[in-house]
């Protein structure tokens, strides 16, 4: 559905995007994540059409966005991080500016209305002028804009940005409800709203691509076990990170007194075995051993750790 195919964006001699390539399939919600800086809204808006590559090219359900503009920009929905709201404009009047440009039959179009406010939760204010309207709702407006014509592609930037824990809930539910029907792609700073939502992940880091997979495959990549020994960290740290099937080990602060909490990331089957053998040998009891997923704040963290 969306290919952006080895796209490199430079300003003079700084490269905000570099050869970045990947696929998005029909229905899928990808998230976008990175720092400040990685190139997330650069890629936003060459993907719409709104800036020009240096090399490569974007398709829209085949179309070229920049040598077929047309077809390609009909697929499409965007809402940018501030949404190209007019304050003096009814929700309803804008709804109807936003149907003309998407090219929407005049006899289809109030009931096109009527469905868009349905799902973004607009029914009631309608005829209210937008510059009234609160956070919550300009941004379910910038939504429905986004959602007029039944674009194949929706692509979002920063879409909770400014919204209280309510209204951010609202807007991933109405995220969540678009999965099959649209292609979703969208960035967010929030971890956990990506985790919550995406299907899939994509990981820019100064305008390279340094992780694109699913977001289960990603989540058991490297088994995370949590552990409670009876004993001293200064004893029992040094020892778990000599084990050969564990890669990382790290301590989890704010345990009881004489016992130590840790997190071990370990990537071979038989850990356990190696680890309650170690033990023994210490005399110190293993209380507890409990599976933990990785969170995507640890990937995020390790993945661009590393890349430094």
């Amino acid at each position: 559905m969306v290919v952006f195919d080895n796209i490199s964006k430079r300003y003079g001699v700084h490269k905000a995007l570099d050869q970045v390539s990947f696929t998005v399939k029909k229905g899928q919600i990808l998230g976008l994540l990175g720092q400040n800086g990685a190139g997330k809204t650069t890629a936003m808006n060459i993907m719409t059409g709104c800036l020009a590559p240096t090399q490569g090219r974007v398709l829209m359900g085949g179309y070229d966005v920049l040598l077929q503009p047309g077809p390609a920009k009909r697929m499409l929905g965007y809402l940018p991080e501030t949404a190209p709201l007019y304050d003096e404009m009814t929700v309803e009047a804008y709804l109807r500016f936003a149907c003309r440009l998407k090219k929407v039959e005049t006899k289809q179009m109030k009931k096109h209305i009527g469905q868009v406010a349905e799902k973004t939760g607009l029914q009631d204010v309608l005829g209210r002028k937008i510059g009234n309207l609160s956070k919550g709702y300009r941004q379910r407006v910038g939504m429905a804009q986004a959602l007029c014509g039944t674009p194949d592609v929706i692509i979002l930037d920063e879409p909770t940005v400014g919204l209280d824990p309510r209204q951010a809930s609202e807007m991933r539910q109405l995220i969540l409800s678009l999965r099959g029907e649209h292609t979703v792609i969208f960035s967010s700073h929030i971890l956990s709203e990506v985790q919550s939502v995406c299907d899939r992940v994509l990981i820019l880091h100064h305008g390279k691509v340094l992780c694109d997979n699913d977001l289960d495959a990603l989540k058991h990549r490297e088994n995370v076990l949590r552990a409670v020994i009876a004993g001293g960290e200064q004893t029992i740290l040094p020892a778990l990170r000599s084990l050969q099937k564990v890669s990382r080990a790290e301590v989890i602060r704010g345990g009881e007194p004489g016992v130590t909490q840790v997190r071990l990331m370990v990537s071979e089957e038989g850990a356990e075995r190696e680890l309650f053998t170690l033990l023994s040998a210490l005399q110190a009891p293993l209380l507890r051993l409990q599976p933990e997923e990785n969170s995507l704040e640890d990937i995020f963290l390790q993945t661009t750790k590393e890349q430094k």
